[in-house]
């Protein structure tokens, strides 16, 4: 697949599911780097964003991140050690930083991690930033997180999306019975990009496309599948928060899993609210419907990603 022809000014480091994208931006009035990555990847992070293709020797005037899941926002506090540069946050997502809300960020409560930072500069949705050279309009973009945004220009139509909207759906929702606002506001966030005269998408994950209508089908069907059938919803969740902690983690001993769906916050209520099941019972269902869809394998007594 051939990648969509960016302003040079702009270059996307493609990463993979435990690290977001970078996005970087460079100008004579300042470089900005939107989305950091995961905090086990910080020394790959720091390498590129210093390689040829980022910074290539020049100063960082600024972090953005799209939201603060822990795979956007992991590299923000070492870059900013690198750089010396501000982190600038979404309104809504500065609090919860400000306060290290480690249930409302996904961290403990999804079993992931980050290195504390603060932020130094506030973004607002509905606003105009100019990064790059370039006009970026700040759309606000809940649903899969109700503080997200995502950027704008007009001028050669790219949006940047963190997990609002990738190729084939978007990051995931957490269930009606947990934040009843969430897939509303999802549905609503698709109806805004939908408003725009995108023609380039730069996802959070996966490479930047430009069929924006065809993703936008997809991500609509994914919304009323979700609608419709909220316990396979609650299980999605699952199965994209275990694999994301095996990506973390390497592997997991089959014979820890009932203690860990037991004890990790967001396996214990989806459980309580959708399934009722023995923590047991839940982690063997989970595992098996994962290795069905080849996601991951057994290997002795461990778990492991089949990647």
């Amino acid at each position: 697949m051939t990648r969509p022809t960016l302003p040079p000014q702009l270059h996307v480091f493609v990463r993979d599911w435990l690290s977001a994208n970078h996005v970087v931006l460079r100008s004579d009035q300042g470089n900005v780097v939107i989305d950091t990555g995961y905090v086990k990847h910080v020394p790959l992070t720091l390498a590129l964003i210093a390689s040829r293709q980022g910074m290539d020797g020049a100063p960082l005037a600024r972090i953005v991140n799209t939201h603060c899941h822990s795979d956007h926002m992991g590299g923000n506090a070492a870059l900013k050690r690198a750089y010396g540069c501000p982190i600038a946050l979404p309104r809504g997502e500065a609090d919860k930083v400000a306060r290290w809300d480690v249930r409302e960020l996904l961290l403990d409560y999804a079993d992931q991690r980050a290195d504390r930072f603060v932020a130094d500069e506030i973004i607002d949705a509905g606003t105009v930033q100019v990064w790059g050279d370039l006009e970026w309009r700040v759309v606000a973009a809940p649903g899969h997180d109700m503080d997200a945004v995502v950027f704008f220009n007009e001028e050669h139509g790219i949006l940047i999306s963190g997990d609002a909207l990738w190729e084939r759906g978007f990051g995931f929702v957490v269930p009606e019975a947990i934040d009843p606002r969430a897939l509303p506001a999802a549905r609503a966030t698709l109806d805004a990009i939908g408003a725009l005269d995108a023609r380039i998408v730069i996802p959070g994950h996966g490479e930047p496309f430009t069929d924006v209508s065809a993703a936008l089908d997809r991500a609509y069907r994914r919304v009323e599948a979700m609608v419709a059938d909220p316990q396979r919803s609650a299980g999605h969740a699952l199965k994209v928060i275990l694999t994301f902690a095996l990506l973390d983690k390497g592997s997991m001993p089959l014979e820890h899993l009932p203690a860990y769906f037991e004890r990790v916050g967001l396996y214990r209520d989806i459980n309580a609210l959708f399934f009722a099941m023995p923590p047991g019972a839940l982690a063997e269902r989970i595992v098996r419907e994962l290795e069905q869809a080849g996601a991951v394998r057994r290997s002795e007594d461990l778990l492991v990603t089949a990647g």
